[in-house]
């Protein structure tokens, strides 16, 4: 069976910026095809959950009281890295909008909840690594045959 990493909020854990998951049931269907590996970047760089939400200025990251973020991010990124290393792991299914692990999709470092083009932290280290990318938005393609 295949190993995969997913972001774990999506898995149910409560590792959101307000203490909150992102649990979708059809990630559970995953377990049936793929090893789950659960990640969380910001965790892994030692933020805790609750904490100020973050977004991407320039190229660092902050949050929305002014800390910069971004060892934290770097550092979490580095260990998914890692993870993905060590057991060869090919795909990664991620939270959509998130700093670390957004795909196509960040917030626009303004905390106004406006959208652009663009990818996490980690996201951009995965997809350099070569990782296939995946979100709730084309879950589908994981669980077919």
């Amino acid at each position: 069976m295949e190993t995969i990493i997913v972001s774990a909020c999506l898995l149910g854990e409560n590792t959101k910026y307000n203490g909150g998951n992102n649990y979708d049931p059809r990630v559970e269907k995953l377990k049936e095809k793929y090893n789950i590996v659960p990640i969380c970047p910001e965790s892994f760089g030692g933020l805790k959950s609750p904490r100020d939400p973050s977004e991407i200025v320039g190229s660092s990251v902050m949050s929305k009281s002014g800390k910069d973020v971004t060892r934290e991010f770097n550092e979490g990124a580095h260990k998914v890295i890692n993870i993905v290393n060590f057991l060869h792991i090919k795909k990664a299914l991620l939270m959509e909008r998130s700093p670390s692990c957004g795909v196509n999709k960040i917030y626009n470092g303004k905390f106004n909840g406006t959208l652009i083009p663009g990818q996490g932290y980690t996201a951009r280290l995965l997809k350099e690594k070569g990782v296939e990318l995946y979100t709730l938005d084309n879950i589908d393609e994981l669980l077919k045959d």
